[in-house]
């Protein structure tokens, strides 16, 4: 049974940084493909960033230079380093493997 849950999220002014992170298990992680996605209330799902075979990482403009993803595969964990957050990377993310996503972590970029 897969299962994905992250954290990480919180409160931060613009500017700051936030490292999310999330525990994966019932799957075979080494090498997965995985992606991070984040959604605003009563909009859509949007994909922010993957990374797939062989680490490469590919990333949404908006984040591109500012967000970093990671993984650890002795922790089975993923991450996503964000730094210099804006106002509008405010949404509740999610990792993502296949059609199976975690309960989400809420991140809230204001002054």
């Amino acid at each position: 049974q897969v299962q994905l849950v992250e954290s990480g999220g919180g409160l931060v002014q613009p500017g700051g940084s936030l490292r999310l992170s999330c525990v994966a298990s019932g799957f075979t992680f080494v090498n997965s493909g995985m992606a991070w996605v984040r959604q605003v209330p009563g909009k859509a799902l949007e994909w922010v960033a993957s990374i797939i075979v062989g680490d490469q990482v590919m990333m949404r403009d908006s984040v591109e230079g500012r967000f970093s993803v990671t993984r650890d595969n002795a922790k089975s964990t993923l991450y996503l380093q964000m730094n210099d957050l804006r106002p509008e990377d405010t949404a509740r993310y999610y990792c993502r493997y296949g059609t199976h996503k975690g309960q989400g972590t809420q991140v809230t970029v204001s002054s």
